[in-house]
């Protein structure tokens, strides 16, 4: 069934058209490039007021790409979408309205709906999951949450966008039939079912057409088999040509002001290789976007923005942040039912995760909290003096820029730094205080002249052994209470802007910093000046050998500078050393172990599911020394567990969000259920996975597993079976399902199925009961056709009707190049995941 989550907007096509008639052609195309990094131009000849973009897909981050205001930091999608919930995914678009809201912004970029293909993808944390259906349904809900309160979400990126490798560059190779039946669905789903405002292309090219210019999926399909009516936008940066693009469904250009279209366009119009009424048809989505959002009209009938204004340190808003992160955490071993945790004992926490817990991902994801709790602040504050807390071993390769607590701007105190920029005469253009450690030249430096020269300056919070350092690609000194302790050079690798700003170069010398004493006892830490001269060059071809945007902005120095400070790291085996003592001596051990956003970042990709430096090790040795061992895994994608049998429970709680620390305690201790589902299958070993690659063999990526993508590849038996299925996790629960039995859909519709779950335990819990179709042809995969979560009492049991999804009974007929005959027979599988069937209901 087709909803809408907002009004339709006031004016027909027509109405449209007569705004865009006022218009010369220069300042209509003017419109479809951005004004600024994240905002539009506004015409007021029309009424139409200019509009703000926000990255969104963990919290609306704003306009700035670093430091800027405080906003509230969510649980990465993985772990959002991992309450198998679609009540979950319609209150966080609607608090992400209220964040869009309190900072003006229009359209919330997200959400993230790629697939999770292969465990390797750099982004997945961003992502929902491995299926379609169950990303597409979220998606809706989101998005029905958001565009109720008249914000504007945006589904991204379309399409075949799944790893992060060359992504300006590559090319996916994916069969039109799995292109309809995986990867365009949950878009399909997104634009039927909430009626999405607008849509993202993404930066590779599909099948030998770049995203942004595909007449195939952006004007055959989505704006026309679809009937969509929203608004194109580029990636930032993806668009290559003028009329290709134009001609290829893009609707607006994303950053401005510059780009590839402005003049070029205007001439493609002069010359007729691009019609003006594209240009219009253009326009007219614009502004229908602008109206939904409330930016087209009279100042009296634009939006007016709330005067009062959640804040994201709010109690209400930490409640919600704490409990949302709890529900998506997965408790995939359990034994003995040494979760929850006793109320006595004393607990030694063991790990670097634990005392810097990962709580978002790197890239655009990454948003300035007002704060993040880590896992030993979250249980210290649950259990007091019956913790123990124990560094764990190194989890970086890469410095990473300093923590706010350990600088301050030398001249108001802050915690932060002090930023000048300089001219290339050396006249100081701006000097302001930043609450981060880093800032991005070409990108959040808006000022009258281009930045020539960075200076950093900060005195430390600390004294003695001390890792200092840069990052960021230039030509950099450092100096350390006046005394040169570097001078380097650093240039960013790759071809992609974004690596310059995700994954920029470092420098870092271990050093003695010294806190003087004035004659009156006042400390002073030491001082450290980090200058850094922007480099520019020539643009270069990129690996297709074509100068591009791409190529002149890689040229144009834009990209991260950052001040490195951190402790300088302990030898790993005294780190063990101490972590077994600990286990040894206390009741309970808990290691936290995971990733960082070096593996879960944007712009980059893993080469490996392994646990980063000695982590293994770490568990193996406290699960020997201890009597009881725990583990809990930061982060969002697939790891490696060689461990999982020597440890008595596994929970896995993800990017938790800034509340992490309180949610993993409460799901530790039992005051809310972990009750989440793995929304991705996790491999049992390196390269055993349906879709493993992530680097382009000469700039193509083939989608060889075609529609056997994730689960459905491994129940084939395209790969060895998994460690964990998609759909798993035990929650606190014990579950048995007493009956199970379909319910005829009707009228052609797909069936339903009626099941009872009963909970044996002496926990109230929540099961996500999952129904999937097992096609009796062996050319078709296992799917997932609907699910239901329900809530049941301890020692009760409850009834829940599952219904299924009739597209995913559809098959495409590549000789035809249309929807074939449906699937029909086959079996439906009742499951807590494929690793666990609970009843086979055969169909006529």
């Amino acid at each position: 069934m087709t909803t809408t989550s907002a009004p339709s907007t006031g004016r027909d096509d027509a109405a449209y058209l007569e705004l865009v008639g006022r218009l010369d052609l220069a300042t209509k195309v003017r419109l479809l490039t951005g004004a600024t990094s994240f905002t539009l131009h506004g015409e007021e000849s029309i009424g139409l007021a200019p509009m703000a973009f926000s990255d969104g897909p963990t919290g609306v981050r704003g306009l700035k790409f670093t430091g800027g205001d405080h906003v509230a930091l969510f649980p990465s999608a993985t772990v959002l979408a991992s309450a198998w919930s679609e009540e979950t995914a319609h209150e966080v678009g609607e608090m992400l309205a209220e964040e869009a809201e309190r900072q003006q912004i229009h359209v919330v970029l997200g959400p993230t709906i790629n697939l999770h293909r292969t465990p390797l993808g750099g982004r997945l944390f961003e992502a929902y999951s491995e299926d379609p259906l169950l990303t597409g349904r979220l998606a809706a809900a989101y998005v029905r949450g958001m565009q109720g309160r008249g914000i504007g979400a945006c589904l991204k990126h379309l399409v075949a966008n799944e790893s992060e490798t060359l992504r300006n560059y590559m090319n996916s190779v994916v069969s039109e039939t799995a292109l309809r039946e995986v990867y365009l669905l949950p878009f399909e789903i997104a634009v039927q079912d909430a009626d999405a405002w607008s849509i993202m292309a993404a930066y590779n090219d599909v099948n030998g057409v770049a995203a942004t210019e595909q007449d195939h999926v952006n004007n055959a399909v989505v704006k026309g088999e679809w009937g969509w009516d929203g608004l194109l936008m580029s990636d930032w940066f993806a668009t290559k040509t003028s009329a290709p693009a134009a001609l290829g469904g893009l609707d607006l250009v994303m950053p401005g002001p510059d780009g590839p279209w402005g003049e070029a366009l205007v001439a493609d119009v002069e010359s007729g290789a691009v019609d003006e009424s594209v240009i219009d048809a253009h326009v007219v989505r614009l502004l229908r976007l602008a109206e939904r959002v409330g930016a087209l009209g009279s100042p009296d009938e634009r939006r007016v923005w709330p005067a009062e204004s959640l804040a994201p340190d709010a109690p209400a808003r930490r409640e919600q942040l704490r409990r949302l992160a709890t529900d998506g955490m997965v408790v995939l071993r359990n034994e003995d039912g040494v979760l929850p945790l006793a109320a006595t004992g004393s607990v030694a926490l063991i790990g670097r995760h634990g005392v810097d817990t990962i709580c978002m991902g790197g890239g655009s994801a990454t948003v300035n909290p007002p704060y993040q709790v880590s896992i030993a602040d979250g249980l210290e504050a649950a259990i007091g003096d019956r913790l123990t807390v124990v560094d764990g071993v190194e989890v970086r390769d890469r410095a990473v820029v300093a923590e706010a607590n350990a600088i301050t701007d030398p001249e108001t105190g802050q915690p932060g730094l002090r930023v000048a920029y300089l001219d290339a005469d050396g006249v100081v253009m701006s000097s302001e205080h930043s609450s981060v450690s880093s800032v991005v030249t070409g990108w959040d430096d808006v000022l009258p002249r281009p930045t020539d020269k960075v200076v950093l300056t900060a005195r430390l919070t600390g004294s003695g052994p001390v890792r200092l350092g840069v990052l960021g690609s230039g030509t950099w000194t450092v100096d350390l209470d006046g005394e040169r302790v570097g001078s380097v050079d650093l240039v960013a690798e790759g071809f992609d802007p974004g690596e310059s700003m995700l994954k920029p170069p470092v420098w870092t010398v271990d050093t003695d910093a010294t806190t003087t004493v004035d004659d009156e006892g006042s400390r002073e830490g030491a001082l450290v000046t980090a200058t850094v001269t922007v480099v520019r060059s020539e643009p270069q071809p990129g690996p297709d050998g074509k100068l591009s945007t791409l190529s002149h902005i890689i040229a144009s120095g834009m990209g991260m500078k950052g001040l490195v400070v951190s402790p300088v790291p302990a030898d790993a085996s005294e780190v063990l050393e101490s972590a077994t003592t600990a286990a040894a001596d206390a009741d309970l051990a808990v290691v936290v172990v995971g990733l960082t956003e070096e593996q879960e970042t944007e712009a980059t990709d893993k080469s490996t599911l392994a646990l980063p430096g000695e982590q293994d090790a770490m568990v193996s040795a406290v699960a020997a020394a201890a009597r009881r061992t725990v583990v809990v895994v930061n982060a969002s994608t697939p790891v490696l567990m060689p461990w999982f049998d020597e440890v008595d429970a596994v929970l896995v709680v993800g990017l938790p969000g800034q509340e992490g620390g309180h949610a993993v305690a409460d799901a530790l201790l039992g005051v809310r259920e972990p009750a989440g589902r793995l929304v991705t299958s996790w491999p049992a070993a390196d390269e055993a996975a349906p879709a493993w690659e992530v680097v382009p063999d000469g700039l193509t990526l083939e989608y060889t597993d075609g529609t056997f993508v994730g689960y459905r590849g491994f129940a084939a038996g395209h790969a060895p079976a998994p460690a964990h299925w998609l759909g798993a996790g035990h929650g606190y629960g014990a579950w048995t399902y007493p009956s199970a039995r379909l319910v005829d859909g009707g009228s052609g519709a797909a069936p339903s199925v009626e099941v009872t779950v009963a909970n044996s335990s002496v926990h109230d819990s929540r099961e996500v009961v999952q129904v999937y179709l097992r096609p009796d042809t062996d050319d078709q995969p296992v799917r997932l056709v609907g699910f239901a979560p329900v809530q049941v009492a301890a020692g009760a049991e409850a009834t829940v009707t599952v219904g299924t999804d009739a597209r995913l009974w559809r098959r495409w007929d590549e000789s035809a190049n249309a929807w074939g005959e449906p699937l029909s027979g086959g079996t439906l599988l009742v499951a807590r995941g494929l690793g666990d069937v609970q009843a086979e209901l055969p169909l006529a």
